[in-house]
C-alpha cells in the first residue's frame, strides 16, 4: 500500500449504507443474546458466556462511536436511535458522547484543548495519584476506562462548562437521566446480585480491553499545548502525527469494525469504520497489538500517561 495520502475527495465512494448498518447491529445484537444465554448457564458455559458478552459490550462501544459520527447508517435519524441503544450498553449517554467526541476530533493534537486528553497535560502530580496510576496500569485495573467515562460523559458540571447552549444542556441531561432510570429499573427488577453474576465479569473484561484500546490511540505521543493562546485546530488529514493504530488480528479487527485503524479514522472521519480498510494508505504509527502492549506495560503508568516519548525516552 502506498505512502501517499489520498485526498478526502477521492474517498467519497466509501460512505455508510443502511443495509450494512442493520447487518452490523444484527450481528452485535446476536452476539449479545448469545452471551446472555450462555451466562445464564452454570460453570464453564457461564465463563464462556462472559467472554462472548465482554466482546459484545466492546462491539456496542464501537457502534456508539460509529453512530456518533453518523457513519454506521446513511440515515442520521437511525444513527441517533441506535446510538442511544449502544450508549446504554457502553454506559455512555449518547448526547454527551456525540458532543465531546466531536470536540476531541476538532482539537486532536492540542492536548489541553482536547477534552479527552486535557487531564493528561504535564503538571506536578501528588505521590498518591502517581502510585494509584502505576498500580492500576501494572495490574491491568481499568482505571482509565472508568475515569474516561465519568469525567468526559457523566460529569455534567464539566459538560455544562464546555457546552453552554440550552439545547445542548437539555439533551445532555435527558440522555444521562434516561440511562440512570434504565439502570435503576434493571437493578430493581433483577436485583444487584443476579446482575453482577450475569454480567459483572463481562463488564470488567470489556473495561480492561477498552483501557488498552483507548490509551493506545493518543497516549505517550507528543502533543502541542496551547497555554491559553488562540490556536487553530489541525485539519483531519494532518492528525495522523498525533494518533496511533493498534493493529489487531484481522478477525477481531473485522468484528470491531476496524476500530484499530485509528489513524485512518482521524484522517478520514467521514468513512465508516467497516470501510476504512478500503483506504489505500498505510499509516505511519501502526503497530502490532501484542508488541505494543508488551512494550507499554513495561513503562510505569505515571510515565506512560503523563509524559510522551520525546521526554521519557520510551519508544512506544
Amino acid at each position: 500500500m502506498p505512502r501517499t495520502r489520498p485526498r478526502p475527495s477521492e474517498l467519497q465512494q466509501l460512505r455508510p449504507s443502511n443495509a450494512a448498518g442493520w447487518l452490523i447491529v444484527s450481528v452485535v445484537a446476536g452476539t449479545t443474546a448469545l452471551g446472555l444465554a450462555l451466562a445464564a448457564q452454570p460453570h464453564f458455559v457461564w465463563f464462556l458466556g462472559q467472554l462472548v458478552l465482554g466482546l459484545a459490550l466492546i462491539q456496542w462501544f464501537v457502534v456508539l462511536h460509529e453512530c456518533g459520527h453518523d457513519t454506521l447508517f446513511a440515515s442520521k435519524r437511525v444513527n441517533m436511535a441506535v446510538g442511544r441503544v449502544a450508549g446504554a450498553f457502553a454506559a455512555i449517554p449518547f448526547a454527551s458522547w456525540r458532543r465531546v467526541h466531536g470536540r476531541h476530533h476538532r482539537w486532536t493534537g492540542w492536548q489541553d484543548l482536547d477534552p479527552t486528553t486535557e487531564t493528561l497535560v504535564p503538571r506536578e502530580r501528588r505521590r498518591l495519584e502517581r502510585a494509584i496510576v502505576n498500580v492500576c496500569w501494572k495490574c491491568s485495573i481499568p482505571l482509565f476506562a472508568i475515569v474516561y467515562r465519568v469525567e468526559n460523559y457523566w460529569h455534567l458540571a464539566r459538560l455544562f462548562r464546555m457546552f453552554r447552549a440550552s439545547d445542548d444542556r437539555i439533551r445532555l441531561v435527558r440522555d444521562a437521566a434516561a440511562l440512570i432510570v434504565t439502570y435503576l429499573a434493571l437493578f430493581i427488577f433483577f436485583g444487584p446480585r443476579a446482575l453482577i453474576v450475569m454480567i459483572g465479569p463481562a463488564v470488567l473484561l470489556s473495561l480492561v480491553a477498552e483501557d488498552v484500546l483507548l490509551l493506545s490511540q493518543h497516549t505517550h505521543i507528543p502533543q502541542h499545548v496551547s497555554h491559553g493562546e488562540h490556536v487553530r485546530p489541525f485539519p483531519a488529514i494532518e492528525q495522523e502525527a498525533f494518533t496511533r493504530s493498534l493493529r489487531l488480528p484481522a478477525w477481531l479487527s473485522t468484528l470491531l469494525l476496524h476500530f484499530d485503524a485509528h489513524e485512518l479514522h482521524h484522517m478520514y472521519p467521514f468513512v465508516p469504520g467497516y470501510r476504512l480498510r478500503g483506504v489505500d494508505y498505510t499509516p505511519h504509527n501502526e503497530v502490532g497489538c501484542w508488541r505494543w502492549i508488551r512494550a507499554a506495560k513495561r513503562v510505569p503508568g505515571e510515565v506512560f500517561l503523563f509524559q510522551n516519548r520525546s521526554t521519557s525516552g520510551w519508544e512506544i
